[in-house]
C-alpha cells in the first residue's frame, strides 16, 4: 500500500460519512492508478495528489464532493466522467453526490492517461504552450 498522509486523513475525518466513503474510494483509485502518487496538503487544508505535477485534488461542498483533475482538459473523456469545467484549458471537475456510483474502470483509464501526460511534461509541453 502506498503511503497515506495523516493530514489528508484529518481532512476526511471532519466530513460527513458519505463524503468520507466517496473520497476514500477516490483516494484508493488514485493510488491504484499509480502507486508513485504522493499525497499532500496545499492551500492550507486541501488534499492534493501529485506525480510530476498536480494530478487531482479533493474539495467537499455541502451537498456534493469534487475531484479536481489537473490537465484533464487534454485527456479524452469518452465515459463522460467530467461534470464541470469543460471550457477550462486544463483543470476539470468530476463531481459526486450522495449515492452516486463511481465508474472505477473509466476513472482509472482517465487518471492513468493524465499521469502519463504529466510524465511527458504536462499540458504546456503537450500542447506547445509556454
Amino acid at each position: 500500500m502506498t503511503e497515506r498522509d495523516p493530514r489528508v486523513d484529518a481532512y476526511l475525518a471532519g466530513l460527513p460519512s458519505w463524503q468520507q466513503e466517496v473520497f476514500g474510494e477516490l483516494r484508493d483509485i488514485l493510488h491504484e492508478a499509480d502507486p508513485a502518487i504522493e499525497e499532500t496538503i496545499k492551500r492550507s487544508v486541501q488534499p492534493y495528489f501529485v506525480l510530476d505535477g498536480n494530478v487531482a485534488a479533493f474539495l467537499a461542498a455541502k451537498d456534493h464532493v469534487n475531484l479536481f483533475v489537473y490537465d484533464g482538459g487534454i485527456v479524452p473523456d469518452p465515459s463522460g466522467l467530467v461534470t464541470a469545467g469543460h471550457g477550462n484549458a486544463t483543470a476539470r471537475t468530476i463531481g459526486f453526490r450522495e449515492g452516486d456510483r463511481i465508474d472505477r474502470e473509466a476513472l482509472l483509464v482517465f487518471l492513468r492517461r493524465l499521469i502519463a501526460d504529466n510524465r511527458a511534461g504536462g499540458w504546456r509541453t503537450l500542447t506547445g504552450r509556454r
